[in-house]
């Protein structure tokens, strides 16, 4: 029995020894929980001059669009720099509860002790609570205002790209109606020609006529006039062989280096976007590490101020 009250002192001991580290612990989030009001006022101030900007900023100004995207940044940080706060609030008040609640259990009152320290830790959840329905209302608004900023610069992008738009199918009709006036331009001649082609066929044919009957004049059999004619489409069909092979590699050359050039400037446009992607997460990498050094040194800043005070208050 003596071992046992000795153990559950030593537990209460070392449970009372860490108590002022939670104490301590805590007093940087309670700050940080009342700083982070200003904070938020400072980041409404910052996306209501953003939304301002982008209105303003109708015409496609880059400059507009790159600070609204440096307060859209700013303000995700700043939310999740209270979502942390909370966060940590809610484990501290865990701690404490069961820090009390093991405390309870070696007073003569337990049970008042333990409904003491569960109304003490239900008041702080709800505070808790309610500043991060605050904080979810704050993002759901700034969630909003990202997607009607986006939505009106899709919108005049849009406008002003509509003139181009209507030029453009203005001259696609126009090309497509000359293209149809030709055609029928071309029928009509065709049509036209249609005598006179038919007077060179016949022509054509009187020709081949008068040249077998000259051959038969010079002593020239049919079958040697065959024989003749067919080396001569011979030799036509094997020139127009050697010209269609000709054509061919000149077509698959030019497509090979139409490829080429084609890959080189993909591999010109990866370049430049991969080079593009690396200097903005290098930037942002350096935002994220100033803030985060800013952060840090307004902490110790706070806990010197603070370590200060306990000092003259002693």
């Amino acid at each position: 029995m003596f071992f046992a009250s000795c153990v559950s002192c030593m537990m209460v001991a070392s449970l009372v020894v860490s108590a002022p580290a939670v104490a301590q612990s805590a007093a940087p989030l309670e700050t940080a929980s009342s700083l982070a009001p200003a904070a938020a006022s400072g980041a409404h101030a910052a996306s209501a001059a953003g939304a301002t900007g982008a209105t303003s900023v109708t015409g496609g100004d880059t400059a507009g669009s790159a600070e609204n995207a440096d307060n859209t940044a700013s303000l995700d940080s700043a939310f999740d720099a209270r979502q942390k706060v909370l966060d940590q609030r809610t484990e501290e008040n865990n701690y404490r509860y069961a820090v009390a609640e093991h405390d309870c259990y070696s007073t003569f009152f337990v049970n008042h002790c333990l409904n003491k320290a569960r109304d003490s830790m239900r008041s702080a959840q709800a505070d808790i609570r309610k500043e991060q329905l605050a904080l979810d209302g704050e993002q759901r608004v700034q969630r909003a205002r990202q997607r009607d900023e986006q939505a009106a610069l899709k919108r005049a992008q849009d406008e002003a790209s509509a003139p181009q738009r209507a030029a453009d199918d203005a001259r696609n009709a126009q090309a497509y109606e000359d293209k149809q006036r030709q055609h029928q331009l071309d029928q009509a001649q065709r049509a036209a020609e249609a005598p006179q082609r038919n007077a060179n066929a016949q022509s054509y044919q009187q020709k081949l006529q008068q040249h077998a009957l000259d051959q038969a004049q010079r002593g020239v059999s049919p079958s040697q006039a065959a024989a003749n004619q067919q080396a001569y489409d011979q030799k036509q069909g094997d020139f127009q062989r050697k010209l269609d092979e000709a054509r061919q590699q000149g077509a698959q050359k030019a497509q090979e280096r139409v490829e080429k050039q084609q890959t080189f400037e993909k591999k010109q446009a990866d370049a430049a976007q991969h080079k593009a992607d690396v200097e903005a997460r290098q930037k942002q990498a350096a935002e994220k590490a100033e803030q985060k050094r800013q952060d840090q040194l307004k902490q110790q800043q706070e806990l010197e101020e603070q370590q200060k005070q306990q000092q003259q208050q002693q």
